[in-house]
């Protein structure tokens, strides 16, 4: 292994484990994304779709109302869901 992809590992390792204890994954999604282009809204509504079990027109409404994968969550639970 080179040391560029050797220091890579590590530093992926360092990152995922802050990223973890700072409650930023919920199971081994990260949750705490900036939705910042279309890749990571789609990437955002999948979750929604995994993590609630609803569809995807209901997963883009919360994501959208939201703006956040981790308020969206918070959201779909609180009313009852």
């Amino acid at each position: 292994m080179k040391a560029g992809t050797a220091q890579k590992l590590v530093l992926n390792m360092i990152t995922t484990s802050v990223m973890i204890q700072m409650g930023k994954v919920k199971g081994n999604k990260m949750v705490d994304m900036q939705l910042s282009n279309n890749k990571l809204v789609a990437r955002g509504v999948k979750i929604l779709m995994s993590e609630l079990n609803i569809d995807n027109v209901l997963a883009k409404k919360l994501l959208q109302e939201h703006h956040n994968v981790r308020s969206a969550i918070k959201a779909y639970h609180s009313h009852g869901n």
